[in-house]
């Protein structure tokens, strides 16, 4: 669609002051922004409420941006912005990347705090990934902790507990045992029917090794799935647009671990505004979503979203993700060649 340079900077004003106030936006309001009479202004605000990129939610009240008219704002009309150094500095100093749990909690708690939405993050999926390296840490007498980290950057861990006294020497034995079989090998390949041909390789040793498969099994099917974070879900009930009904499905939508991987998965290497229907999910038909993918060692491993209603602010939340969702995948691609 293409509009006049006047048309363009009314509609860019609309959307700037709604993001702001949440009220509907009058000619008199931007005037003088548009460097237009209140008349003119009131003309050609009419002229896009006929386009279909503004609407006029009372007969006598100001204008609201449309779907419609978001889109055109955030393809064609919104200026990229960068964070300025002591933005970047204050989120790398919330952030936790001593491990991968940690980290990604606290990039869901970065991104509702500063977009005023719900967040979540998914987690790296082990759908591809292969395993990388597998630890065993005594943590007493008769337990121990298996880690298991994988190329995807996931690095999930089990604690098992033998009916025997473990020793240093039987730890290396499994630990050896269990990365001569099962690194390079696709995470979902550690199944059942995977541990008894390895089980069977272990001779005299297989008596002993119960509990460990059993470590290895679960944190492999740990990896294997994608879990979303949440947080800043009461954040919803802020905005009076999205009404209690509204917001109450939206919380429903959260809580459905598959549905949000499914709008989670969303091209590499940009942040993707989905808004209304673009989402594909009736529950946030009023709503948007802002995703970001972050890769770990180069390959696409999972996301950050923001979700909340239309009238975000796009133009700060693009700059703020694409900047956490690059630092999360560092800080995801050093934990896993350290492990």
């Amino acid at each position: 669609m293409e509009l006049s340079a006047r048309k363009d900077k009314i509609l860019s004003c609309v959307v700037a002051s709604y993001i702001q106030t949440g009220e509907p936006v009058g000619s008199k309001a931007i005037a003088q922004e548009v460097g237009a009479s209140p008349a003119t202004v009131r003309n050609e605000m009419a002229s896009l409420t006929e386009l279909g990129l503004l609407e006029q939610p009372h007969t006598s009240a100001g204008r609201v941006p449309s779907q419609q008219g978001y889109r055109e704002f955030v393809d064609r009309l919104m200026e990229p912005v960068s964070l300025e150094p002591r933005e970047m500095r204050w989120i790398d100093a919330h952030l936790s990347p001593f491990d991968s749990g940690r980290l990604l909690a606290s990039a869901a708690r970065l991104t509702a705090g500063l977009s005023r939405c719900a967040a979540a993050v998914a987690t790296p999926g082990g759908a591809g990934a292969k395993v990388k390296a597998i630890q065993l840490v005594q943590t007493s007498r008769r337990t121990a902790m298996l880690l298991l980290i994988s190329t995807g950057g996931a690095i999930k861990n089990r604690v098992f507990h033998c009916d025997y006294d473990l020793t240093t020497e039987i730890l290396r034995f499994f630990f050896r045992a269990f990365n001569e079989q099962a690194v390079g090998k696709d995470v979902a390949e550690i199944t059942p029917a995977f541990l008894q041909g390895l089980a069977a390789r272990l001779g005299g040793m297989y008596a002993l090794a119960g509990a460990p498969l059993r470590a290895l099994l679960e944190a492999a099917g740990d990896t294997v799935r994608t879990e979303i974070l949440l947080s800043g879900q009461m954040n919803l009930l802020l905005y009076p647009e999205l009404g209690q009904n509204g917001a109450r499905r939206m919380l429903d939508l959260l809580e459905r671990q598959e549905d949000m991987s499914a709008l989670l998965e969303q091209k590499q290497g940009r942040v993707t505004a989905l808004i209304g229907r673009e989402t594909g999910q009736p529950e946030l038909e009023q709503a948007a979503a802002l995703v970001a993918r972050y890769s770990v060692e180069g390959r696409d491993a999972g996301a950050i979203a923001a979700i909340g209603p239309m009238r975000m602010d796009y133009q700060r939340l693009t700059a703020t993700l694409a900047y956490l969702s690059h630092q999360v995948g560092e800080h995801l691609t050093t934990l896993t060649r350290e492990e």
